[in-house]
């Protein structure tokens, strides 16, 4: 079977399971994973033994350490960062440099020269005081690595149990009514002014989407089917309407911030993918939301100059409409741009075997290979459609009455019609119309959660801060809330540490499934910050190929450690 971004296994032959399915042993990538994760927890110790013993008296360059803190980025000369302007990121982890370390290298030295001053470097060569300086960077890669062993614990070991999934309408709606009265009862917040789709709002969409999708897969709940679709959909709606507005406001298309949202989108799916042996597409949001984002900023970006000429946006995006057309409804077209990507994107279903590893990549991009550009559209025209909600509110009570109440009716003729003509279409018939139709709830739906001030005002705070962790929830689910137990596999069993307690064990393992999630969004951010410098290119080019070398330099010595020793005891 493919395996992806992560087919780095040395071994041929696979032992069954209880199932049926060969697990695989550990592959290089694993085995490489598991090494660095050992060699950075003791620099870690070493960085708190350091710091532990370290004597006031021997505190020289607290001002330097007070700057590092404050994330200030410096480049080897000495000046600000950036285009004249200071640089704010986090810690630098140990492939970042302070002013102290730079000073090694300076201009004249070139980028390896500042390479080999870098903290990664000299870290991994025990120097003590790059050491005992990157303690905070230390405990969040830790931290990661902690938890990542923990995926691999829950999903790939017999030492959690397992349970089957059963369906129940009745528990299914019963949580979900449970939480939404718990969010309205101690979490309703109101924001600053009324503004249409504010972020604290859109935060909140996807928190409560979240939960219905999580139980879906949870409980298998196959009847709502479309209703998970739609808010897929919704999802990569708003990477185009976020994308858009902030690149349309903002004209930045900078590298580091387009790093960081690449960052933000992959890393932890590619330790997943690394730990787990799993393929990139098993995780298909990922790839959806980082193809999309890449559309969103190759739109705008691409004579960003004429951004601010209303015309051209709206032939930038017919473009996009053309250029979906050509890759997706032209099948040929998708397949031939993408053939060469197999070993990225193609996926097999181990316990479902077939030949097509573009299919899974094919079928889930095009179901919503329209709906991001709709997005674009409302943002765009989100100005306008703000001065319209301000009209309406200035108007007098009876009039801006009938003229709601008007809208509201509208937009429950044309719901009943999509309700009734598709959305209640069976699975296989509603998703050759729902790319074309998407867009119909989704607008409803911001119509009348925007209607009046009241609404706009108010959000759910417990919806919004789980939708501010909705990729890692959705990476979560996977293995320590549900299990795969193999490599590709889809998430057909439950964790089960309280076996024959259904509903004591889901809160348990619920509870530690969404710590989890929190955690590894933190630490993605952390790691974010001080990996990926907004608007220091050089830092940003010294730090990616500081990183990539590391990678290669591990893999390489890994592989041939495993095939020259591993191999001749088996």
């Amino acid at each position: 079977a493919h395996q992806g971004i992560s087919n780095m296994d040395v071994a041929t032959d696979n032992p069954e399971t209880s199932d049926g399915i060969s697990p695989a042993h550990l592959s290089t990538g694993q085995v490489a994973f598991f090494l660095a994760y050992g060699w950075v927890i003791c620099l870690w110790l070493l960085s708190e033994f350091l710091n532990w013993t370290r004597k006031p008296s021997q505190d020289v360059h607290a001002e330097d350490d007070l700057e590092q803190k404050k994330h200030l980025l410096e480049d080897g000369s000495g000046q600000k960062a950036g285009n004249g302007e200071t640089v704010k990121a986090e810690l630098p982890p140990p492939g970042s440099t302070t002013p102290k370390a730079t000073a090694y290298a300076g201009a004249s030295h070139g980028l390896l020269a500042d390479m080999a001053s870098s903290h990664l470097v000299r870290c991994a060569l025990l120097d003590t005081e790059a050491i005992r300086k990157e303690l905070p960077t230390l405990r969040a890669m830790v931290e990661f690595g902690t938890l990542m062993v923990w995926y691999y614990i829950a999903d790939r070991t017999d030492i959690i149990p397992s349970a089957g999934k059963s369906y129940s309408r009745d528990l299914f709606i019963f949580l979900f009514v449970i939480l939404t009265c718990v969010a309205i009862g101690a979490s309703m917040q109101t924001v600053k002014a009324p503004v249409l789709l504010v972020r604290q709002q859109t935060e909140e969409w996807k928190g409560w989407m979240q939960v219905l999708f999580l139980l879906y897969h949870y409980y298998e709940a196959k009847e709502v089917y479309n209703a998970i679709r739609i808010f897929i959909a919704a999802y990569v709606w708003m990477t185009g309407f976020g994308n858009f507005s902030y690149y349309y406001k903002t004209a930045d298309f900078s590298v580091g911030r387009f790093g960081q949202m690449m960052w933000r989108l992959n890393f932890l799916v590619f330790f997943a993918c690394v730990v787990l042996r799993n393929s990139y597409m098993l995780y298909y949001i990922c790839p959806m939301h980082t193809i999309y984002t890449v559309m969103v900023y190759a739109a705008l970006g691409i004579g960003y100059q004429l951004n601010q000429k209303p015309n051209w946006i709206l032939i930038k995006m017919g473009l996009c409409v053309a250029a979906v057309l050509l890759l997706w409804d032209c099948k040929p077209v998708f397949y031939a741009i993408w053939s060469p990507f197999t070993w990225l994107m193609g996926y097999l279903d181990p316990r479902k075997p077939g030949n097509d590893e573009l299919y899974e990549w094919y079928f889930r991009s095009s179901l919503d290979r329209f709906i991001w550009i709709h997005g674009m559209l409302c943002a765009f025209i989100h100005p306008w459609w703000s001065s319209v909600l301000t009209s309406i509110d200035a108007m007098p009570a009876a009039k801006r009455t009938v003229v709601r109440s008007t809208i509201v009716a509208g937009c429950g003729v044309v719901g009943y019609f999509w309700y009734t003509q598709v959305y209640v279409l069976p699975k296989v018939e509603y998703n050759k119309v729902h790319p074309y139709t998407s867009w119909i709830p989704i607008t409803l739906w911001i119509v009348l959660r925007n209607m009046t001030p009241t609404l706009r005002l108010h959000h759910l705070r417990l919806y919004g801060w789980l939708g501010c962790i909705t990729l890692e929830t959705y990476i979560c689910q996977f293995h320590i809330w549900m299990k795969t137990t193999i490599p590709d596999g889809q998430p057909k069993a439950l964790l089960s540490i309280l076996p024959g307690y259904p509903l004591l064990n889901f809160a348990l393992v619920t509870a530690g499934y969404v710590f989890v999630s929190h955690r590894l969004f933190e630490l993605t951010n952390t790691l974010k910050n001080a990996a990926v410098p907004h608007s220091n290119n050089h830092l940003l080019l010294r730090n990616c190929l500081l990183m990539a070398c590391a990678g290669v330099l591990l893999y390489l010595t890994t592989y041939g450690a495993m095939h020259l020793f591993i191999r001749q005891i088996l």
